[in-house]
């Protein structure tokens, strides 16, 4: 007994230093893996309180020899008494706040996963989102020291937990990568994503390495205390050989995993879970409010109170519903999960920046739907009434958009009520913008938009395209409908004085904006427009007034997007205002916002004039001179399209005239070249190694005389119980070692091979072939019997072929036989 306890101090000392110094590393890294999703000081407090906490009781169970049950009730009692004050802060207050701090400790361990999803970054100390942290930091660094600290295989798991507590903070965190790094001509992208991932390797590979040494050292010593044999700890040619092997490979992993993160960040954002989390199926499921818009205007929907605006101080210009950023041709839509960024929810409060302070409350009527009434930019919002919680907890907002939605289950309801705490950006000029410049359009405008601009366009930036705005107001005519009822007009109509109806059918297609650039254009180019001055000739509203402004900015190259919302106050006498902040129905107004060279977003109110209508008669031709027989044309009766239709917008002749688009198809190869680089470097290793040994295979089966080919046999056969885990003595003969490893089963291989070698007997190449037949099954019989994983790790395994780097001539000395061998030194390996 007395000699064991000094083995067993030198053993167990030196592995708890390596783990706990590995585990450590690991802690560090995955404190700043995830410090973008807090960015607070209680954090940095929680990482360090909750790994120390967890080392404590990882010691007190190594030494008491506590089973996991014990060590699980000890993390349990820890998280319940270190949660309020590390992972809900602010129930710190009172005795009731710190019950319900445990009531959110509970949630938080099961929900707050999926709040963490859906929160903008970063959440700081908002509700119990540090509850996760907490988790992670907690029982990821208890699990990984007990781990380190065991002394067989199990160890190795360590590594998978230090790699799950770092993945929590690459996984959990933004969806852009870092800033690039640049370095005079170098430029490095993802810098800190980089840098995670070769320090995590490079740790996990220099503790794994260690263990492996430590093992070996270890076992030598026990060979050497058991026989006498006096050990030799300078390094041998197959020490270094193997030290330099995995250098080399350490190396080529951490420059591979350098280039290759880089190179695959290029241009790309981040796939994280929260890239799949939030509203972005309701909002793909819900209507476009623009193809909703006419609908707003009939009588039984017209007068209908959506939602009622009420502040302190002076009332905002606008109130915002829905922000349509992308644009296919036929609908204008919320971008959802294709935008820059994304629909989040909020923590307590966000920096909104500059501006003027707002503070309004919103009460919801009529409205419906997940569309959310915003102002400005937001800073906080606080929810009212009895579904409070319910509206907290499905409320969404995305800051680039300024636009906000709430998922609650059935929509909005009437009473539902909220305060909005915001800020208003100061107002820009568009006739003083300039254009950013680049590719901005998603969809070709129409010939004859383009044409009218070309046309009409006079000077550049925002003052070309605040004149190009107010001319096509200027001849555009407002219609709300396809068809009335003569005898009882619509409320709309009525509300606009000296009013001729005229129709216009619904839509916001390209077809849709063309047709009515055609006909401004056919308009333009009639005598009588210019005799009568009236070049009023496009009919329609907001909706189509709107995408064409859209398309008119993308023109001259400012990127643009339609909002659909309401206005509180406005100087033009023509546009719609809410009367006292009660927004109704046909209040509803859609304008356009162009983005500018400072990063500004402009409102463009696009709204045509109603006061005087369209001439829409054209002129008659003349007659020839020379009497001939006229023959009209049929006239056929042109039915009008229907009101509500989604028209195409573009033709089909053109379609099919159109050449092969290819444009998916460098996405698909780059996306298909970083998948199998990232295949190759992560399977290339192995593939090389199955390579080798069917090529060292493929050499022994067929080359040289039927003995020499039999002997090879054995030497794969041997290989195959090295890479099965078993050790090989070197001075055992073929009968000693088969009844050592293998068994009975395994004679006959080395019965015959001996027969091969050392008799004189003539050999054919169907007793080779008969003889290799054996060592395969035996092959297959020895990973069978290691279990399926062991049995592929062994198909994979260098040993085989680093036990041939030890040097010859120890071999030759080691089969020496019938004389008695000196006592000399043991090697340690490396």
């Amino acid at each position: 007994m007395s000699a064991e306890r000094p083995e067993r101090g030198r053993v167990l000392v030196p592995r708890i230093v390596a783990g706990t110094l590995f585990v450590a590393v690991g802690v560090v890294i995955a404190a700043v893996a995830a410090w973008p999703i807090y960015r607070d000081p209680a954090f940095v407090l929680l990482v360090g309180a909750s790994s120390l906490t967890a080392a404590g009781i990882a010691a007190l169970a190594a030494a008491r020899g506590w089973g996991g049950w014990s060590v699980a009730a000890l993390l349990l009692g820890a998280f319940v008494v270190l949660g309020i004050p590390l992972a809900v802060p602010t129930r710190l207050g009172s005795v009731p706040d710190a019950a319900r701090g445990l009531a959110d400790l509970g949630l938080g361990a099961l929900f707050a996963w999926k709040d963490l999803l859906t929160v903008d970054l970063p959440v700081g100390t908002y509700r119990n989102l540090l509850v996760p942290a907490l988790i992670v930091f907690l029982v990821g660094t208890c699990v990984a020291l007990l781990l380190s600290w065991r002394a067989g295989r199990s160890a190795y798991a360590a590594v998978a937990v230090v790699g799950a507590m770092i993945s929590f903070g690459l996984f959990f965190g933004r969806p852009t990568v870092s800033a690039p790094l640049v370095l005079g001509p170098l430029r490095l992208p993802a810098p800190v994503e980089t840098a995670l991932g070769v320090a995590g390797l490079v740790a996990a590979l220099g503790w794994l390495a260690w263990r492996s040494r430590d093992e070996r050292v270890r076992a030598l010593r026990r060979a050497a205390d058991s026989s006498g044999v006096r050990l030799s700890r300078r390094p041998s040619l197959a020490d270094r050989r193997r030290f330099a092997l995995g250098a080399g490979m350490l190396v080529v992993a951490v420059t591979a995993s350098a280039l290759v993160v880089p190179f695959a960040a290029q241009g790309a954002s981040r796939e994280v879970l929260r890239a799949g989390a939030g509203p972005e199926l309701a909002i793909a499921a819900a209507v476009s409010p623009l193809a909703e818009y006419r609908g707003l205007f009939r009588d039984d929907r017209a007068g209908d109170v959506l939602f009622t605006v009420t502040s302190d101080g002076v009332l905002p210009e606008r109130v915002r519903l829905a922000t349509l950023d992308s644009y296919d041709g036929e609908l204008y839509r919320t971008a959802g999960a294709g935008a820059s960024s994304p629909f989040v929810r909020v923590p307590a409060t966000r920096d909104a920046g500059e501006g003027t302070p707002s503070q309004t409350r919103i009460e919801i009527g009529e409205l419906g739907g997940i569309w959310m009434p915003s102002i400005g930019r937001l800073v906080s919002a606080e929810f009212e009434g009895p579904r409070a919680a319910q509206l907290a907890d499905r409320f969404y907002y995305r800051a680039d958009a300024g636009a906000a939605v709430q998922t609650v289950p059935g929509g909005w309801v009437a009473g539902d009520a909220y305060a909005l705490t915001g800020v208003t950006p100061p107002a820009a000029d568009l006739a003083l913008a300039e254009a950013p410049g680049g590719p901005v359009a998603e969809v070709t405008a129409p010939e004859s938009l383009r044409t009218w601009v070309q046309e009409h366009a006079s000077g550049s930036g925002g003052a070309a395209l605040e004149g190009l705005v107010r001319l096509l107001r200027e001849r555009g005519y407002l219609s709300h409908a396809l068809e009335i009822d003569e005898g009882r007009p619509p409320a709309w109509m009525q509300a606009l004085p000296d009013y001729r109806f005229q129709p216009s059918t619904a839509g916001h297609s390209l077809a849709r904006v063309d047709a009515m650039f055609a006909r401004l254009l056919e308009r333009e180019a009639d005598p009588r427009a210019r005799a009568n001055d009236n070049y009023v000739a496009a009919v329609g509203d907001d909706e189509q007034f709107a995408t064409a402004t859209a398309l008119i900015a993308n023109e001259l190259g400012f990127p643009a997007r339609v909002v659909v919302g309401a206005r509180l106050q406005s100087a033009d006498p023509q546009l719609s205002t809410c009367e006292a902040g009660v927004c109704r129905a046909e209040d509803v107004a859609v304008w356009t916002e162009v983005l500018t060279a400072r990063g500004e977003w402009v409102p463009i109110d696009a709204t045509p004039q109603y006061a005087q209508s369209p001439s829409l008669e054209v002129t008659e031709q003349r007659n020839p001179e020379n009497v001939t027989e006229v023959r009209p044309d049929p006239v056929e009766d042109v039915l009008p399209p229907d009101p509500m239709q989604e028209d195409t917008g573009s033709d089909e002749a053109a379609d099919e005239s159109a050449g092969l688009d290819l444009a998916w198809l460098w996405p698909v190869l780059r996306v298909g070249g970083i998948v199998l680089l990232a295949l190759l470097l992560v399977l290339g290793p192995f593939a090389v190694i199955l390579a080798a040994e069917a090529s060292r295979r493929r050499g022994r089966r067929t080359q040289g005389s039927p003995a020499v080919r039999i002997a090879g046999g054995w030497d794969e056969f041997v290989d195959a119980v090295v890479d099965t885990g078993h050790d090989v003595p070197g001075d055992l003969t073929r009968s000693e070692l088969v009844s050592a490893v293998s068994g009975a089963a395994g004679l006959a291989l080395a019965t015959d091979a001996d027969r091969a070698v050392f008799s004189d007997e003539t050999l054919t190449d169907d007793d080779a072939a008969a003889y290799w037949r054996l060592v395969d099954a035996r092959r297959r019989e020895l990973r069978r019997g290691r279990g399926f994983w062991r049995g592929t790790w062994a198909t994979v395994s260098l040993r085989s072929f680093v036990r041939h780097l030890a040097p010859s001539g120890s071999r030759s000395r080691r089969s020496e036989r019938g004389k008695r061998r000196s006592v000399r030194p043991l090697r340690v390996t490396s």
